[in-house]
C-alpha cells in the first residue's frame, strides 16, 4: 500500500473567500506514482471548509455567501463570541456545516471530477488567514 502526505499553504481573505484549489491538488497527484486509490484533503482550523462545486468567480461566491448567511447569519447572537469576545461565531457554525475534509477517488492516476466540478476551500473567518491543507494520497 502506498501512502504519501503533502501540505498546501493557501492565503485567504476571509469573509466567505472561495478559492479553487483543484490545480494544486492535481499537480501533487501528477507527481505521485499512485494510479488507483483516494486523495484525502483536510484543512487545519475551525473556520474553513473544503468541498466541490462549479467555481465561477463572483456568481458562485455570492450564491454560497448568501446561502451561508441564511443558515448562519453573521450578526446573530453566538455564545462563542460572548465567551471569547471575538466576532467569528458564525464562521465556526458555517465551517462545521461544510466540514474540514474531502475524499476523492483516484482512477488511473486522475481525479474523476465532472466537467464543471472543482475542489474549493472556503474561508469563513472574519479576517485574512494562512490556511494549511494536508493532502494524503492512499492507494497503489
Amino acid at each position: 500500500m502506498h501512502i504519501n502526505s503533502h501540505s498546501v499553504e493557501i492565503h485567504t481573505k476571509g469573509h466567505n473567500h472561495v478559492i479553487d484549489i483543484t490545480a494544486r491538488i492535481v499537480q501533487i497527484l501528477d507527481a505521485d506514482p499512485c494510479r488507483q486509490g483516494i486523495v484525502h484533503l483536510f484543512v487545519t482550523g475551525s473556520t474553513a471548509g473544503i468541498t466541490t462545486t462549479e467555481f465561477e468567480p463572483g456568481l458562485v461566491e455570492e450564491d454560497l455567501a448568501a446561502g451561508f448567511e441564511r443558515i448562519a447569519p453573521e450578526h446573530e447572537r453566538y455564545r462563542h463570541e460572548e465567551t471569547w469576545h471575538d466576532d467569528n461565531g458564525h464562521s465556526h457554525v458555517r465551517a462545521s456545516l461544510l466540514g474540514p475534509s474531502l475524499s476523492i477517488p483516484i482512477v488511473d492516476g486522475s481525479l474523476p471530477l465532472g466537467t464543471w466540478q472543482q475542489i474549493v476551500l472556503i474561508d469563513f473567518d472574519t479576517r485574512p488567514r494562512q490556511r494549511m491543507i494536508t493532502v494524503q494520497i492512499i492507494g497503489q
